[in-house]
């Protein structure tokens, strides 16, 4: 194991229908500052847009509870906001790759229930661990984006958009560019399940090493088969198939750890705008099935995170927010339920002809996340744009009673500060009433220790 290395924390038919909760209370934040790098010392040098290369941010575009407190934070395909080649969409070689943070809870002692934004936790977020993902066989790359670190048997992901082979489609699993999205562990503890928005794809590595383990197969109606590195060429170029950047965001895992669901940030091309495809994987044999969500408010789907076999979270948003130069307007998550809704599997496009046959999932407003948020002090501007990484977390007992927690991390695009204003990684962290997740079966995860080589 590594030495631990400290982070200084701050404090059926589609429906919507009201539900009777007990309340569900915001009890902690935790930060990490935007200025921090990560533990892959050897990606240190300076990207082609002359930023570090391990610069430590955009860890909350997904969220995996690990066991104890120990919690998977992925970034995604790097830092992209300095300006430098509009033919890459401004990308770089960035090795893709997942961090290991211990949060623990504490109670505050300074905790004051009569002060508006006093909180009765402290969160404290150590990094504890960087694995770099690869792939054991040849990737397809650009010119010149092969990762310099490459070396036999060893090809490393990475975040260069002209990392592709054009003459298979975006599904292609030797492609060498991966926008990681979600992310999940494995009951045993020993591997990890990552989503992302290039293929998309849906790959299994090796927690400890980073090592591919496998590819799943996507449907061929996901896939986009004319390919560029330019995001709005890709779109205009295509008929069906995933839209650039939208692709795979969100990522759950069934309690028994037998089944993976995925889920798409917006509609494929092909389909009507605001319906969106859940996937089901059976992780043994690879069979798939699909299901239609509907957006309500947000324009986007962040995660999925399941309660138990059939019902899930599913984070809705806008993109507005801190990070984003405005206020925030839809931060939700919403209760759904697979159990009765048409199995899509084969229809290669939802449209307005075929909806009408088809029941999509139920689902419900569950936590309100922006009005909570409001509730404590934090304006709708200094709420981070991109909540997008969610999972539970471990039990807390609150004056006697056990509530679950919920754990809720952005991702800032890995740029430390907007418009001077600080924009660090943060985690909130909400306590839940048993009650409200009555059939809430846990995933039991065995601890694993490991290590990036």
């Amino acid at each position: 194991m590594k030495n631990k290395h400290l982070i200084p924390f701050l404090l059926l038919p589609f429906f919507v229908a009201p539900t009777a909760q007990a309340e569900i209370n915001l009890v902690g934040i935790g930060q990490v500052s935007g200025t921090y790098q990560d533990m892959a010392t050897k990606t240190a040098a300076q990207l082609e847009n002359g930023v570090a290369g391990n610069l430590l941010g955009g860890v909350g575009s997904g969220l995996a509870y690990a066991g104890g407190n120990t919690f998977l934070a992925i970034p995604d395909r790097g830092p992209n906001a300095t300006a430098y080649n509009p033919a890459v969409d401004d990308t770089a070689s960035y090795i893709t790759r997942f961090q290991t943070f211990s949060l623990s809870l504490a109670p505050n002692p300074g905790y004051d229930s009569l002060v508006v934004g006093s909180l009765p936790y402290i969160v404290s977020p150590f990094l504890t661990d960087t694995t770099l993902l690869s792939s054991k066989t040849r990737l397809a790359y650009g010119v010149n984006g092969a990762p310099q670190l490459n070396r036999e048997e060893k090809f490393y992901f990475s975040g260069r958009s002209d990392n592709f082979d054009a003459t298979k489609p975006s599904t292609n699993p030797q492609d060498g560019r991966l926008d990681p999205e979600g992310i999940r562990v494995s009951n045993d503890g020993k591997s990890v399940f990552i989503t992302d928005e290039y293929g998309p794809y849906v790959y299994q590595f090796d927690r400890n090493s980073g090592k591919r383990l496998k590819a799943f197969t996507l449907p061929a109606y996901y896939a986009i088969t004319q390919l560029n590195s330019v995001g709005a060429t890709e779109i205009s170029g295509n008929t069906s198939g995933r839209i650039a950047n939208k692709g795979m965001e969100g990522l759950a895992i069934t309690p028994n750890g037998t089944t993976l669901v995925g889920m798409m940030q917006q509609n494929l091309i092909q389909d009507k705008k605001k319906f969106l495809r859940i996937i089901s994987i059976d992780i043994a044999t690879g069979l798939t099935h699909e299901y239609a969500y509907q957006l309500t408010d947000g324009t986007s789907v962040s995660d999925i995170l399941a309660i138990n076999d059939h019902e899930f979270l599913v984070d809705e948003r806008d993109g507005s927010g801190l990070g984003n130069g405005d206020a925030a307007v839809v931060k939700k998550l919403y209760k759904i339920d697979l159990t009765g809704a048409t199995d899509i599997s084969g229809v290669t496009a939802l449209t307005t002809a075929n909806l009408g046959s088809i029941t999509l999932v139920q689902k419900h407003e569950f936590l309100n996340v922006l009005a909570s948020l409001n509730a404590n002090g934090i304006t709708a501007d200094n709420i981070p744009a991109k909540l997008e990484g969610v999972a539970f977390g471990p039990d807390l007992v609150i004056k006697g009673v056990n509530k679950h927690t919920l754990f809720i991390a952005n991702d800032n695009d890995f740029l430390p500060s907007v418009g001077g204003i600080n924009n660090p990684n943060q985690f909130f962290v909400f306590s839940i009433d048993e009650s409200d997740l009555n059939s809430f079966g846990p995933q039991q995860i065995v601890q694993s220790t490991h290590n990036d080589d």
